[in-house]
């Protein structure tokens, strides 16, 4: 991509860790396969922010945040928040609270956070941060993406 920032992987202390049901998280792994799908939108780029936080901007507008573990305070939650429309975050973590939930300091704006643990939904990740990228793009770069019936 042209303009691509690329952040640094998490520490290795974080690569690998266990999320409270047990699973087994690699937070690189996890981070390289999210990295992937906010990267392949136009004009997308990587930047680390808040220390240890790592955003996905277009046009340094942030669309989507990666956090593990964020200040300690997450129980090693692994996840990615991003802006959802008037109502979807309410819908989805009232369909799946253990999957979907209300992130701090964006929450109250209507942003949607997603673990990113077990068996993660990635198709469905994938459109949410379409839509999150959809709502923070100019409307000339989204006028590029493929039409998607969804």
């Amino acid at each position: 991509m042209t303009g691509e920032a690329r952040a640094p992987a998490p520490p290795a202390s974080a690569a690998a860790s266990t999320s409270e049901g047990g699973h087994a998280v690699d937070h690189d792994e996890v981070l390289d396969r999210l990295r992937a799908i906010c990267l392949a939108l136009p004009e997308a780029t990587e930047k680390l922010t808040w220390g240890d936080v790592v955003t996905f901007r277009v046009r340094d507008k942030i669309f989507a945040m990666f956090e593990h573990d964020h200040h300690g305070r997450d129980e090693n939650r692994t996840s990615v928040q991003l802006k959802a429309p008037p109502g979807g975050q309410e819908t989805l973590a009232g369909a799946d609270p253990q999957r979907f939930f209300r992130p701090p300091y964006v929450g109250h704006k209507g942003w949607v956070g997603i673990r990113l643990e077990g068996d993660v939904p990635w198709a469905l990740v994938a459109g949410l941060v379409e839509e999150s990228y959809q709502m923070t793009a100019p409307k000339r770069l989204t006028a590029t993406l493929p039409n998607r019936n969804q």
